[in-house]
């Protein structure tokens, strides 16, 4: 499998970025003498002469969404070329691994993906693929891979360029958006995470000059924005601040995005000021709810209240905090979520939030940690293997009516380009409509007066 095109990297989604995951596996490859080929289907055409061609096809799942696009292109890969060996590697791959083996994927690994590939690759060259450590097949079972992987720099100048994906938009300028991460998993576990399964608490530090020279790779390519993408930020403060600091001091002028837990940002308040100053544009935090049974049943290590704080902190620090929510699970109650859009109206935070927030509902993917809640029993319905997900209902009937409205609206403003201000108060008046109340849509729009332009990216979808 050495000639140009026998491996093919597949990347269907990863949130409007360059896919990183292609270009790390990609350059582990290439270290090993392998001459992959890659596709993002996100902005590239998947040719039947690529996958022919293949002996080998590589699909990244780092996310539900990816996930579902995936099953897609597996399937369209073993239509068109039922020889080739078809893995799945990411976050999603394992967790599922059961159902897609069944007659969809010939291997699945799942947290630090690479090695093991390199494993598989010459276990497919030698026809001998039945127990790999790391590997699931239909005749091995196999736990994630969780070890340090010996990290190296990102390869991309295969892919397609940065200009075909998400950009920074600041003061009516834009900016071409690059992506990397500084960790691997994620020290926390909270309940309802996909990492949580996988990593059950621990993370790898990727070394601070690979993360430059990916850095390096593509500010050459023309990107003036960075997102870090690990699950938590400040998962290492000290690693984190050590490559916020040789960035400004190489670049400047580059600007940056990252995720960080609500406890975090108090806990490490005084470092946000530098952080400021280093060129963060916004912070984006899992909020997920203000309701603390909520907050409780999801282990989310923080209440409404450091919610509070925390915004309160940030905007005296001069960074928006763009909070992600998942408002619709089995214990947000109608009054709550109506809480929660209040919050953000009285604090003139909308603008703040991308509208399909407000929509986000609770995924259950087998190997969850919710499966073991002593509660579960009461809110938890069957697997739907096809859907990736279990199955639940809402004890209030009204809120799961209330999702399928929201959601179908915000999938409808999205495509429209519609405000979502406008969007926002759509959405209040669905939900006090079902308690008997209303709003009048164009009045509330006006009271709020002018949105505030914060910076923020191009795509606005996180799962």
């Amino acid at each position: 499998m050495r000639a140009p095109g026998d491996i093919l990297l597949i990347s269907c989604y990863e949130l409007g970025h360059q896919p990183f995951h292609l270009a790390s596996l990609c350059a582990m490859l290439q270290q090993a003498g392998y001459a992959p080929a890659t596709v993002d289907t996100a902005v590239e055409t998947l040719t039947e002469v690529a996958i022919s061609r293949a002996r080998l096809v590589a699909i990244s799942v780092p996310m539900h969404t990816a996930l579902r696009l995936g099953q897609q292109v597996a399937l369209r890969v073993r239509s068109i070329n039922p020889s080739a060996s078809i893995c799945f590697y990411g976050l999603y791959a394992l967790l599922n691994a059961d159902y897609l083996l069944l007659d969809t994927i010939d291997a699945a690994i799942g947290g630090e993906y690479e090695g093991p590939f390199l494993n598989y690759v010459a276990a497919v060259e030698q026809g001998k693929t039945e127990s790999i450590a790391g590997v699931a097949t239909r005749q091995f079972k196999s736990g994630p891979w969780i070890k340090r992987t010996s990290f190296i720099a990102p390869v991309r100048l295969d892919l397609p360029s940065p200009d075909h994906y998400a950009r920074l938009e600041t003061n009516g300028v834009a900016s071409l958006a690059g992506y990397t991460e500084t960790t691997r998993g994620c020290k926390h576990t909270c309940l309802h995470c996909p990492i949580t399964p996988i990593y059950h608490g621990r993370f790898f530090a990727v070394p601070v000059e690979i993360v430059l020279a990916d850095i390096r790779t593509q500010v050459k390519q023309g990107v003036g924005h960075i997102t870090f993408g690990d699950p938590d930020f400040f998962n290492g403060p000290g690693h984190a601040m050590r490559i916020t600091r040789a960035l400004h001091q190489e670049f400047p002028g580059i600007t940056f995005d990252a995720t960080i837990k609500i406890e975090h940002l108090l806990k490490h308040r005084h470092l946000l000021p530098e952080l400021k100053s280093l060129g963060c544009a916004f912070i984006v935090s899992a909020v997920e709810s203000l309701n603390d049974n909520v907050l409780r049943h999801l282990d989310k290590g923080h209440t409404s209240a450091d919610v509070a704080e925390a915004i309160e902190l940030m905007a005296q620090v001069g960074i928006p905090l763009r909070p992600s929510l998942m408002p619709f699970s089995p214990w947000e109650t109608l009054e709550s979520y109506i809480t929660l859009l209040n919050f953000f109206e009285e604090r003139r935070l909308i603008e703040q939030i991308d509208p399909v927030h407000f929509s986000i509902r609770l995924l259950v993917p087998p190997g969850s940690a919710l499966l073991d809640t002593v509660d579960s029993p009461q809110w938890l319905g069957e697997l739907d293997s096809a859907a990736f997900t279990y199955r639940w209902r809402h004890p209030d009937s009204r809120m799961d009516a209330l999702y399928e409205k929201v959601a179908a609206l915000v999938e409808r403003a999205e495509r429209a380009k519609a405000s979502p201000i406008e969007t926002f108060f759509h959405i209040k008046a669905m939900a006090l409509a079902i308690s008997g109340k209303d709003v009048d849509v164009v009045e509330a729009v006006q009271e709020y007066g002018s949105p505030r332009v914060l910076p923020h990216l191009t795509e606005s979808w996180f799962c």
